[in-house]
């Protein structure tokens, strides 16, 4: 569980990002939290994995669900 703009963000959480990814797609779903942060695109399934700062710093919302 990661702690950001006092939300807690687990695993299969769907978060918006501030820029979208090269396929147009915006929102990622959560797939592992830790010391990296690894994510995957809705569109089009892409895997990121993105240290804490990196997140913290692109993360634009989270989705409620």
């Amino acid at each position: 569980m990661v702690t950001c703009m006092n939300q807690e963000i687990s695993c299969n959480d769907i978060v918006e990002m501030k820029k979208p990814h090269a396929c147009g797609g915006c929102r990622w779903v959560v797939i592992r939290t830790g010391a990296d942060i690894k994510i995957k695109c809705l569109t089009c399934g892409r895997i990121v994995m993105l240290d804490h700062e990196t997140f913290i710093k692109r993360l634009k919302k989270v989705v409620p669900t």
